[in-house]
């Protein structure tokens, strides 16, 4: 039996049931468990955390025993013993039987869930922050009613939740998509309803911060006319913000139509992003 934290989101104890690689840079990996039939979410880019062993230990070490204390609990653990918690987002739910997608991106040097994703095999365990409601606030993507064309700009990290969230989109929605790779290999079959014009950039190196091809790409770029546009820029922290600076302050997109999640920094691990909160 696992330890709830405060609703709507709890624990979820997860094995790998298989893996299958997308790209040269990207895997994805297929999770169940008992535990999935208390999982809930309306998907688009519904946000999770992902608690993984040590190479040698048979499963992560989180104190769930501690209850709410938990994460003081785990902060405590020594370095090699506490469980590597990383953010990724949901990518598939299905039923019948209850299994989730999470899709990995693989980095060299290889960090330590890049290492432990490239490895995975059935049987892996891990523990799973997630909710236990479909709508939650780990879901950021939220077009107002009357929106008219949606804009979205995503890095490789971001790739799985635009791929969720165009599934979501309506026929009669219009849709203009920008996604960056480093690898042509890693482009993939996107499926959508909507009316959407998708554009992968693919980009061989990584920049020290932001990325110009992004930059120059979206303002080159002659988007349909729209009264009320909606925004979504998801990726690497210094590009998200100057995309967002050139939405609001160039193309005079109103702020609050606009969303922006920095899903890493370049130069720094998660663990030093925390500390910085």
């Amino acid at each position: 039996m696992t330890t709830a934290v405060a609703a709507p989101f709890r624990f979820f104890s997860l094995q790998v049931v298989r893996t299958r690689r997308l790209g040269p840079s990207l895997v994805r990996v297929t999770f169940g468990g008992e535990d999935l039939q208390y999982f809930f979410s309306d998907g688009r880019d519904q946000s999770l955390s992902l608690f993984l062993p040590h190479p040698g230990q048979s499963e992560p070490q989180v104190p769930l025993e501690l209850g709410d204390g938990w994460w003081q609990g785990w902060r405590e653990l020594p370095d090699d013993v506490r469980a590597v918690m990383r953010s990724y987002t949901l990518r598939a739910l299905r039923r019948n039987p209850d299994e989730i997608d999470i899709d990995f991106v693989l980095h060299t040097p290889a960090g330590p869930a890049s290492r432990w994703a490239s490895g995975a095999a059935a049987g892996d365990r891990v523990l799973l922050l997630g909710p236990a409601i479909a709508d939650n606030r780990a879901i950021r993507f939220r077009p107002a009613d009357d929106t008219d064309l949606v804009v979205i700009w995503g890095d490789e990290s971001a790739v799985p939740a635009v791929s969720a969230i165009l599934e979501t989109l309506p026929a009669d929605a219009r849709a203009r998509v920008w996604l960056e790779v480093h690898d042509a290999g890693d482009i993939q079959d996107l499926v959508t309803a909507a009316d959407a014009e998708i554009t992968w950039l693919v980009q061989e190196e990584a920049r020290a911060e932001g990325s110009p091809m992004a930059l120059d790409a979206i303002r080159a770029a002659e988007l349909p006319a729209a009264e009320r546009p909606y925004v979504w820029i998801a990726g690497e922290s210094g590009c998200v913000k100057a995309l967002r600076r050139h939405f609001v302050g160039e193309r005079g997109i109103d702020r609050r139509r606009v969303t922006f999640v920095g899903y890493w920094r370049q130069g720094l691990s998660e663990e030093q992003l925390r500390e910085q909160e």
